[in-house]
């Protein structure tokens, strides 16, 4: 396939990730030629991803695809695709909290929003998923502002803070309708506030949860056995064949040691999350807050209050989750929201690799939804 010999790109960090940025108009609508396109921009197949954008791991090859919504409760339309490092796919199964910190300065960047005299809230929905947010975040004088005080594990210095409130969603918690499941003999909690997650006891893993990412990844009996929980739990959940999918998430819970509400281990899904994403980390919240749910016993979430700090390899990450029920009594989120911080690294032009004599594997996406 071939394309455009140059398309304008914005390089952002949002939230613990960074990605590409485009405007929809800017790359091909054909879903194909789009995700050949992104191969060779972000230089996948290549575990060094040398010839390209993205930074050799997962969190650095992310791609959002921003355009004007004709949803009547959205200002913009935000699809993220996951660019495969040493594999030539391109998925859209899932969102990412942590890019869509992103999305609402580059909207109003681009000119998509309006920038209000102090602050702006852009209303986005998230295209994998059908999911709504609002993101705000200051504009003092008509203009993005991307410096402030507002600090996040995981990045270095301060920033803005980009608040990004997530309305109740309208599928099911517990998309399994159990508190708890066993799957793959291990006892756990599938959840889903905006991300597919399953919440796992470290301990009936036989290891703590206190253990480094590397550390984890090294574990060959440790990844074979998320491997077989990550494809039993994916069928409970409605999602079908997981094999090829970086969803369900796979977070494993230990108790706090540092004052938050629970330590987490995250699996992206074979990948060991320095940190955790901003879905994610909903879902976490609104996992331990179920009562009978798996993390009983493991975390302490405050008696009073929304706020959470949920607790990573590489600090924490704050989020405000509460939760009601359902008229037949089965839980529910009612409110989730976070404080992220987002930065423009680079505006400009990106030159894709050209287009390979010997064609690559055709790229796998889930199209569209």
């Amino acid at each position: 396939m071939t394309g455009p010999a140059e398309v304008r790109c914005m390089l952002m960090r949002g939230g613990t990730s960074k990605g590409a940025f485009f405007l929809a108009g800017d790359l091909p609508a054909e879903p194909a030629a789009r995700d050949d396109l992104l191969l060779r921009i972000m230089g996948s197949p290549d575990p060094r991803q040398i010839d390209g954008l993205g930074g050799a791991h997962p969190l650095t090859s992310k791609v959002a695809i921003v355009s004007a919504s004709q949803h009547p409760d959205s200002d913009v339309d935000y699809l993220f695709l996951q660019v495969g490092v040493d594999k030539p796919e391109v998925s859209d199964r899932q969102n990412c909290g942590n890019l869509l910190a992103g999305v609402g300065p580059f909207a109003v960047e681009r000119g998509l929003v309006p920038a209000g005299p102090r602050e702006t809230a852009v209303r986005i929905r998230m295209v994998n998923s059908g999911d709504h947010a609002t993101a705000t975040f200051p504009t003092p004088g008509g203009h993005v502002d991307y410096t402030g005080d507002a600090e996040i594990s995981g990045v270095p210095g301060a920033a803005a803070a980009v608040v990004v409130e997530f309305p109740p969603g309208e599928g099911a918690l517990l998309p399994t309708g159990h508190v708890r499941d066993t799957v793959a003999g291990t006892e756990v909690t599938c959840v889903d506030n905006g991300m597919p997650t399953v919440l796992i006891p470290a301990e009936a893993l036989r290891i703590t949860g206190y253990e480094t990412p590397d550390e984890l990844e090294a574990d060959g009996e440790l990844t074979g056995r998320l491997h077989d929980i990550r494809l039993a739990a994916g069928e409970l959940m409605g999602l079908g064949d997981v094999t090829a999918t970086t969803v369900p998430k796979l977070t494993l819970l230990a108790p706090p040691r540092h004052g938050g509400a629970v330590t987490t281990r995250t699996f992206i899904p074979v990948r060991c999350h320095t940190s955790i994403g901003v879905l994610g980390a909903a879902s976490v919240a609104a996992g331990i807050r179920i009562d009978g749910g798996v993390a009983a016993g493991i975390a302490a979430p405050p008696a009073q209050g929304d706020r959470l700090r949920i607790e990573h390899p590489t600090g924490f990450t704050d989020i405000e989750s509460s939760l009601g029920r359902t008229p037949d009594g089965r839980p529910l989120s009612r409110r989730t929201a976070v404080v992220r911080t987002a930065r423009k690294i680079f505006d400009g032009t990106v030159f894709p690799r050209s287009a390979t004599t010997a064609p690559l594997p055709a790229p796998t996406s889930g199209g569209q939804r």
